[in-house]
């Protein structure tokens, strides 16, 4: 049985920093995105489900030593240095299977790193968390209040979805913010207006990526306003990529190196090597 974990880190700019981090994820990390105007990276770990929760239980202790959110600003909201831990079911798992993952997890974050943490998915949504922690919602495990470096932490259980950025050919945030107000809709696509490096990005996490996918975004930003260029934040799965004609791939920021699928392959590939040489 497999899962994946998408960790959102608050550190997109120190790059030594970030690939310490993400070393701790050993073979289960897969791919690294940051984020310089964010200030924020998003390290995609996949592979057998005890294999997964050992290198984000690393990744996580890496992350918290590493990070002083006294010191962090950026575009993007956040509640903590280790922002957001979800688990997905992959190969063989279902969201039962995520959900006992992440209590597991919130549960040993709680205890070793002293980190509040606040559970979401299936019944609460991750916006939810952002905007009522400490507020009228308190941690579901650990302290009451914040780590004094390290913040608080969203560990969250829920299927697969496409964490996908496009850019309009302007500075102007207000049309960014009613753009995604406009095409925000719960259970397909949430949607953030921010202006990150003097320019004006609609920011979208597609819930449900195989019914609205990255050509449905991309096209509905585009109905309303010149979309400079699009970005894919992590990886895709086949399936989503399959739904997309192939000819407009490069305009979206899509290729078949960028699925989990094909990441997987190339770890495979690389101990099938090592354990060839006898190494």
């Amino acid at each position: 049985m497999q899962l994946e974990c998408v960790i959102n880190i608050s550190e997109g700019r120190r790059d030594v920093v970030v690939a310490a981090i993400a070393a701790a994820g050993r073979t289960a990390c897969l791919d690294v995105h940051s984020d310089a105007h964010h200030n924020r990276s998003v390290l995609t770990l996949v592979g057998q489900d005890d294999v997964v929760e050992g290198a984000a239980r690393d990744v996580a202790t890496a992350a918290v030593r590493a990070i002083d959110m006294e010191a962090h600003d950026g575009v993007h909201p956040r509640i903590g240095a280790l922002d957001v831990v979800p688990f997905v079911p992959w190969t063989e798992a279902t969201i039962e299977d995520a959900i006992r993952a992440r209590d597991s997890f919130a549960r040993w974050a709680a205890h070793v790193l002293a980190l509040p943490c606040f559970v979401y998915g299936p019944k609460r949504a991750l916006p939810e968390v952002r905007s009522h922690a400490f507020a009228d919602l308190s941690p579901d495990y650990g302290p009451l209040v914040p780590h004094p470096t390290a913040g608080a932490c969203a560990v969250g259980a829920r299927p697969v979805l496409v964490a996908y950025n496009l850019w309009l050919e302007s500075d102007d945030v207000a049309l960014a913010r009613a753009i995604a107000t406009q095409l925000r809709v719960p259970g397909r696509l949430r949607a953030l207006g921010l202006l990150v490096g003097g320019q004006a990005q609609v920011s979208c996490n597609l819930v449900d990526p195989l019914s609205f996918g990255p050509a449905d975004a991309f096209d509905a930003v585009a109905a309303q306003a010149a979309v400079a260029r699009a970005e894919l934040v992590g990886l895709v799965p086949e399936g989503v990529l399959a739904a997309v004609p192939s000819d407009r791939w490069p305009e979206l920021d899509l290729s078949p190196s960028r699925t989990i699928e094909a990441r997987l392959g190339e770890v495979q590939a690389g101990l099938d090597e090592h354990q060839g040489r006898g190494v």
